[in-house]
């Protein structure tokens, strides 16, 4: 063979001596007359193909016609032919995108070298049954295709098409048999990633899963979280909507409701949506649905002046042309939405402005049509049209019945522009395989037969280019990344465009972002908001919530029955902080931390104790001390008159010791003021319990003492020989070493220790002594109490000695007002805390001891002072008085 090409031996394999293809209809015909039956009486469509030789063919499905008169069953003879009718400008657009691009390619020496590629084009008619025809067309090369046969030498690698999902669906099932090349470039549906249903086709369109992920990350983005939902009853519509629904509900967004529809949905039904969307709350409203049946709803809302809504846009009506109608922009201005990049391809709109009857008649079947549209003439010069169609006119737009392009729009027409570039690239990577014999196992086994002139059929071969096809990547000539994911999807770009009015009320496509998602460069999403056109006139992004936001120190409580952007906003509870806003739950401080008082953050705690220099620790300071230096001045008084007859009386040595223990009780507090410290927690409570004890036994050995002392004045007394100091002496040490022991005991097995207690007031760190053991803190204070128990029955019981020279009974008055103040103290200092509970033990203390200090020593001290008179033996023993009364007798 003098062309190593493998493509080209397979056509010289298929074409022969032209025996193949006459025994093959031989073969055909014989089997059908066998059974009576002829192969023409097979019905075929009305209108055939257009079709453009070359050595690698490519089929293409178009919807040249966007409707078809279709006709009923009966039943008692064949089904006639669909009659295609409405024809569509835009759409044969599409088709010459695909004539653009190969002849494109068939310039290029790099692509594709030495090979010609041609094409197949067939009319859809937007129908299941016409799609089935042209495919068949397309692969058997008859007029009467026959399924499983090829009737011509040279047929279409693989297929474009088709524009509508259904159809591509339909169509995929049947070329999905022998994994035959299908790439749409329309079809969005994601049902389509199912490989096991539909194993060959793949797309140049981003699937409507994409898409719904894109549209929740663009409401998501502008804060919107209260949305409505209207969606086609289709599988476009539907699907899609699903799995919008899914990823909003990822986001946190909910729907206010969901409604459907299409082109059978009754009025009444359409008003009931029309109501919802109205007095909905929600003020967004995104709408999965094609341009064609927008218009229903577009028409019930047109009647109201302003509906305030905001139309979020899928791309099946983004920039439709037939919505954005001047009667229609007053609701629908504002609307944001993703569409197809728009992409600028060179040369093409020269080529379409180039196209001549007389170039392309009789080739191109569906260009007649189009002059007659466009020139509003007629080829025939029929009664309707005033004007004969020359084939000499030029193009300068395209325009249909409903609308005009102003403007080239290509955004579709690229796609179809790209499923062409897919396919010739897949060819060339074969090709190069089948001209080196490099590459893969199954590159090398193709070869091999290639060159042994073995036959291979077209779908042998497309089934290697689907292979290729689906690993293909690559860079078109407009910088566009082409490729492939494992769900058959290419890259994912779309704009965002924002419908703005114009003065004259026409509304403008302006361009306000951009959501890309490719390979090479990731997801990257970006939006312009200050150049948005609201509908609402201002520039902030209007606010579609169900409830509004909760403020730091709130957390959000789901409203009952309702979706979870309904919620009420409650304060955190005690101890927690909420930082941010919307937060569903509030957060609790840190041990050591505490709200703030509008519970946003955690501040330190107060640490609490009994101060110094606070008001109450400078008054008990002020007490302590003063008591105290009222007890060293009496001591200091007794010293000075130690000779006097009041002193000597009142036993000199206790009434000294009792005055140095009061000295010391009363200094005692100054270890509970002040912040704990480790010594200070140690011996405070050992040194208040020993010091008082040392006062309660110096006031009991003083009763003790008065007792002796009048016993021992009876006649025959034996109780002289105790009025030494020894019983005293004995009596405080005895019961001084007993509470001595006690509080070493304490302070061994279990001293106390400075704590920071967070759990007995709220908020607040209470900085204490924890006194460990409570039992021995209690045996202590009992001792004291029965100490002082003891005292008051023995003074008690020597009240009614002589007056003048007897004071038991302000001993009693004393220990009355010792036990009265620390039995209420006990109930008090349980029911405090903190610094409150020092200060009542503090209150005990200088209390006790001045009842003791003023009933015992004061009248003394009065007498001492201010009566030196009455300090005399004569008083204490009673002569005074009596001298008195014989002098004045």
């Amino acid at each position: 063979m003098s062309q190593p090409d493998c493509f080209l031996v397979l056509q010289t394999s298929i074409q022969g001596n032209g025996q193949f293809l006459s025994k093959m209809k031989l073969s055909l015909t014989s089997k059908y007359r066998e059974k009576g039956n002829s192969c023409t009486e097979v019905q075929r469509p009305r209108q055939k193909g257009y079709t453009q030789k070359g050595d690698v063919m490519i089929g293409g499905l178009f919807p040249i016609h966007t409707y078809r008169k279709d006709t009923k069953y009966s039943f008692r003879e064949r089904k006639l032919p669909v009659i295609c009718a409405s024809y569509s400008t835009v759409s044969y657009s599409w088709m010459q995108a695909m004539r653009f691009a190969i002849d494109e390619i068939n310039t290029d020496k790099t692509l594709l070298p030495n090979i010609s590629l041609g094409f197949q084009i067939f009319d859809t008619c937007v129908h299941i049954s016409q799609t089935f025809w042209g495919t068949l067309w397309t692969l058997s090369g008859e007029d009467s295709p026959i399924l499983n046969y090829q009737c011509q030498p040279s047929v279409p690698l693989a297929i474009v098409g088709d524009a509508i999902s259904t159809t591509s669906f339909a169509l995929a099932t049947l070329l999905g048999v022998y994994r035959y090349p299908q790439v749409s470039y329309l079809a969005s549906a994601s049902s389509s990633n199912n490989h096991f249903l539909y194993p060959s086709l793949l797309r140049t369109i981003p699937s409507d899963g994409k898409q719904s992920r894109a549209l929740a990350r663009l409401v998501s983005y502008m804060g919107w979280n209260w949305v409505g939902l209207l969606s086609l009853d289709d599988d476009f519509g539907m699907s899609g909507s699903q799995i919008l629904k899914m990823e909003l509900n990822s986001l946190g967004v909910c729907l206010a409701y969901h409604e459907v529809f299409g082109t059978e949905t009754s009025m009444i039904k359409m008003q009931f949506i029309k109501n919802i969307v109205i007095h909905s709350s929600a003020m967004v409203v995104i709408i999965f649905s094609r341009d064609p049946l927008i218009n229903r709803l577009a028409d019930l809302l047109v009647a109201k002046e302003d509906t305030g809504k905001i139309w979020v846009a899928c791309t099946g009506w983004s920039n439709s042309p037939i919505v954005s109608i001047t009667m229609y922009s007053h609701i629908m201005m504002g609307t944001l939405g993703f569409s197809y990049s728009q992409v600028e391809m060179k040369g093409f709109r020269e080529y379409l402005l180039a196209i001549q009857p007389s170039t392309l008649i009789p080739d191109d079947i569906f260009l007649p049509n189009l002059w007659e549209i466009v020139h509003d003439c007629s080829w025939t010069g029929g009664k309707n049209k005033t004007l004969l169609c020359t084939g000499h006119e030029k193009l300068e737009t395209f325009k249909n019945k409903e609308f005009e392009y102003d403007e080239f729009d290509f955004r579709i027409h690229y796609l179809v522009y790209d499923a062409v570039y897919v396919i010739a690239h897949a060819i060339n990577q074969l090709n190069l395989c089948f001209s080196s014999g490099e590459g893969s196992g199954w590159c090398v086994l193709w070869c091999v037969l290639c060159k042994k002139h073995i036959n291979l059929t077209p779908g042998h071969i497309g089934y290697r280019v689907l292979y290729y096809m689906r690993n293909i990547h690559f860079l078109n000539k407009m910088g566009g990344e082409m490729y492939f994911d494992v769900n058959g999807d290419p890259p994912t770009e779309y704009d965002v465009v924002n419908w703005q009015r114009n003065s004259d009320g026409s509304i403008e496509f302006v361009a306000v972002g951009h959501f890309r998602d490719q390979k090479s460069q990731g997801t990257e999403f970006s939006i312009n908001t200050s150049a948005i056109q609201w509908i609402t006139g201002k520039h902030e992004i209007p606010r579609s919530v169900c409830s509004e936001s909760c403020s730091p120190g709130f957390r959000k409580a789901t409203q009952e029955g309702q979706p979870p952007c309904c919620f009420d906003c409650i304060p955190c509870s005690e101890g927690e902080i909420s930082n941010e806003i919307d937060l569903n739950n509030c957060f609790a401080c840190s041990p050591e931390t505490w709200p703030n008082e509008n519970n946003t953050n955690c501040i330190p705690k107060v640490v609490e104790f009994l101060s110094f220099w606070e008001p109450l620790g400078i008054i008990l300071t002020l007490a302590t001390m003063a008591f105290s230096f009222i007890t060293i001045s009496i001591l200091y008084t007794f010293l000075r008159n130690k000779d006097t007859a009041i002193v000597k009386a009142n036993n000199r040595g206790i009434a000294y010791l009792l005055l140095a223990s009061l000295s010391l009780n009363f200094l005692c507090p100054l270890l509970f003021i002040g912040e704990p410290q480790r010594y200070t927690c140690i011996f405070r409570q050992g040194a208040f319990g020993v010091i008082f004890v040392l006062s309660v036994s110096s006031v009991l050995a003083k009763t003790i003492m008065v007792v002796i002392a009048f016993t021992a004045t009876k006649p025959n007394s034996n109780m002289r020989k105790w009025l030494g100091p020894q019983v005293p002496a004995l009596i405080i040490s005895t019961c001084t070493l007993i509470q001595l022991l006690i509080s070493l005991y304490w302070i061994l097995s279990c001293p106390s220790f400075p704590e920071r207690n967070i759990r007995i007031k709220t908020g607040i760190i209470v900085f204490q002594c924890n006194e460990c053991s409570d039992t021995l803190l209690w045996c202590m204070l009992g001792y004291m109490a029965f100490l002082a128990c003891v005292s008051f029955l023995v003074a008690f019981l020597a009240r009614k000695l002589p007056d003048n020279f007897n004071e038991a009974k302000w001993i009693t008055f004393s220990m009355l007002i010792f036990l009265s103040v620390w039995i209420s103290f006990v109930p008090a200092y349980l029911s405090t805390y903190g610094k409150y509970m020092v200060s009542v033990e503090i209150f005990a203390i200088i209390s006790s001891s001045a009842g003791v200090l003023v009933c015992i020593f004061l009248p003394k001290s009065y007498i001492i002072i201010f009566r030196p008179d009455l300090n005399t033996r004569g008083q204490l023993l009673g002569k005074g008085s009596s001298q008195k009364t014989s002098t004045s007798s």
